[in-house]
């Protein structure tokens, strides 16, 4: 991997700026670039492996800074004042908030938007953009709206991958008439169990009423309980309060582990046909299950000729504009990082990544579904009030799985959106 001859420029010209300034870094020095994320283990030697060249080209020391409890130390540090250069934020909500705090650095001045919008797109453009100023570069995205199969499971039962959502329903009825099970599910997730339904019904809103209105939902323009999002909720109820549906019914559905939910599918005979999940969900496939051979993806279908992609990721501010942070900032919009993150298994929104670097078919396949796809979406209750899309949407998802009147529970998500 090589910087490309502006890439050399970009760093070159900034590396002459800490050379000739001590910077305003709250850090040790102007020649370290302070990293905090909640990326640990193997996620932090794949960011340090990815700033490898970047040091080698500026002497910019990086130093990654892991921690599981990344949402709470986070603004703890901001508000005494000892911050990192660049923070990597699990869920944009808490960057949008620092953001709006005044604790975040815009990067309009440091990159060039149109660069920017090359390498990335718009959609992800917009997804890092806070009240008209851009504040977020994408590291990673995680594709949500993917339907996980058995290709020679698949095969051997004559069932074809559906175009359309009635198609999905269809498939769906004719596996229960077969006298099988059609999905796999499990909303299990300790102290956040409810995310798995969350995604559902965000997926089937975005492919029902749009985007537009999809966005009009995040921000609280139209309420929780509005016909939309009640329609959402009840599509997806048809499938999964449905005990034909869903491998050990409701009961089944709500205590299933989300990373254990996938497993029956290679059972022989298989427990389960389908299974919705994102791609980080590789990581909980058995041992034995080859992903892109034992196991594909297609993305949930819509009405419309093209469906909608739902994703989480990664997104990199600048917590604190030093000439390192800025540097950096600028070698984050190359494909360099992309591409050995991209080597690893991550998958990277950079447009330039070469789908023959990922490290095999299963990860080539979900990349593919996201350079193919024309409009992206973020996880709806990552982009929330943590009151409403990490609380009572989660708690009254399963509440409404297990049976409770979809009006109530549309209220009582409602009711406790903040005030503004």
């Amino acid at each position: 991997m090589k910087f490309t001859p502006r890439s050399l420029h970009i760093v070159s010209v900034l590396s002459l700026l800490l050379t000739a300034c001590n910077g305003n870094s709250q850090n040790n020095s102007s020649d370290t670039l302070v990293i905090l994320g909640s990326l640990t283990g193997v996620g932090q030697e794949i960011v340090e492996e990815a700033f490898a060249p970047f040091t080698a080209e500026t002497g910019i020391e990086v130093v990654y800074e892991g921690t599981d409890a990344f949402s709470t130390v986070l603004p703890i540090r901001v508000a005494g004042g000892d911050v990192p250069d660049l923070a990597i934020f699990p869920q944009p909500g808490l960057m949008r908030d620092l953001a709006r705090e005044g604790a975040l650095t815009p990067l309009n001045d440091i990159v060039e938007l149109p660069a920017l919008t090359a390498a990335f797109g718009p959609d992800w453009v917009d997804l890092g953009t806070v009240d008209e100023q851009v504040y977020g570069l994408w590291m990673r995205s995680d594709p949500k709206s993917l339907v996980w199969y058995n290709p020679d499971a698949f095969e051997a039962a004559g069932y074809n991958i559906p175009q359309s959502w009635d198609e999905l329903i269809g498939l769906t009825e004719r596996i229960a008439a077969d006298g099988k099970t059609p999905w796999c599910f499990g909303l299990e997730s300790g102290e956040a169990t409810g995310w798995v339904g969350t995604d559902w019904v965000e997926d089937i809103l975005l492919r029902t009423a749009g985007t537009e209105v999809y966005d009009q939902w995040v921000a609280h323009e139209i309420p929780f309980n509005s016909p939309p999002v009640k329609e959402a909720f009840q599509m997806f109820g048809d499938i999964v309060r449905n005990d034909r549906y869903v491998r050990g019914g409701v009961v089944g559905a709500i205590s299933t582990p989300f990373g254990d939910a996938p497993a029956p599918m290679f059972d022989q005979p298989p427990g389960c046909y389908l299974h919705r999940q994102a791609s980080f969900i590789t990581d909980f496939l058995p041992d034995t299950v080859e992903p892109g051979k034992d196991t594909r993806v297609f993305l949930l279908p819509g009405d419309g000729p093209q469906s909608p992609l739902l994703t989480g990721g990664l997104v990199i501010a600048i917590t604190n504009n030093s000439p390192a942070a800025q540097a950096a900032i600028n070698y984050l919009t190359t494909v360099t990082p992309h591409e050995s993150w991209a080597a690893r298994g991550y998958i990277s929104p950079h447009q330039e990544v070469d789908l023959a670097i990922y490290p095999n078919d299963g990860v080539r396949q979900m990349a593919a579904v996201l350079t193919q796809a024309e409009t992206i979406r973020f996880d709806g209750s990552d982009l929330m009030p943590a009151a409403v899309g990490t609380g009572t949407f989660w708690a009254e998802m399963v509440n409404y799985i297990s049976g409770t009147d979809v009006d109530t529970v549309l209220s009582a998500i409602d009711a406790s959106w903040p005030e503004e």
